[in-house]
């Protein structure tokens, strides 16, 4: 981050940990997700959402746009709803149709939020439930601007 007057990675607090990340990606109650519509265009929203095997997983509405968008390009960015503690990953999304899976996800949410959904949530003919596997994550930490950001490459 030139011009910012960060530290070298082994001066200040260091670089995080991908547990300091992972502990902040599984608390958030609350997500923003990023795609593109198919102009270029960004479009961002929040969603619901569970980090569970090294991934981000989430629903939307088939006919949702960020479903739609990606439809068109898998490529988007998940952040939590910490703008003091963020944690922001840039990934690939994959629609999951497999039903087994989808219990698997569904059991999460309603773990985490919960809810009593039953499995109409994730009916792939209404819904869509994507996998975002991270290329790429930062993360930052209140109150060491200068010493605490931190990149992980997937």
């Amino acid at each position: 981050m030139p011009g910012y007057g960060l530290q070298p990675a082994d001066e200040g607090s260091g670089l995080l940990p991908w547990s300091w990340a992972v502990a902040r990606l599984e608390a958030s109650r609350n997500y923003w997700v990023a795609t593109v519509w198919p102009d270029s265009r960004p479009h961002v929203m929040p969603v619901w959402g569970m980090w569970r095997e090294d991934a981000f997983w989430f629903s939307s509405s088939r006919g949702s746009r960020k479903s739609r968008n990606l439809a068109a390009n898998t490529r988007c960015v998940v952040t939590t709803e910490d703008a003091e503690n963020p944690v922001v990953v840039e990934g690939v999304a994959a629609l999951i149709d497999d039903r087994v899976v989808l219990g698997q996800v569904l059991a999460w949410e309603n773990e985490k939020y919960t809810t009593d959904y039953t499995a109409e949530l994730l009916d792939p003919a209404v819904n869509s439930c994507f996998r975002v596997k991270p290329l790429w994550a930062f993360g930052l930490a209140a109150g060491d601007f200068t010493g605490s950001p931190t990149r992980w490459d997937f």
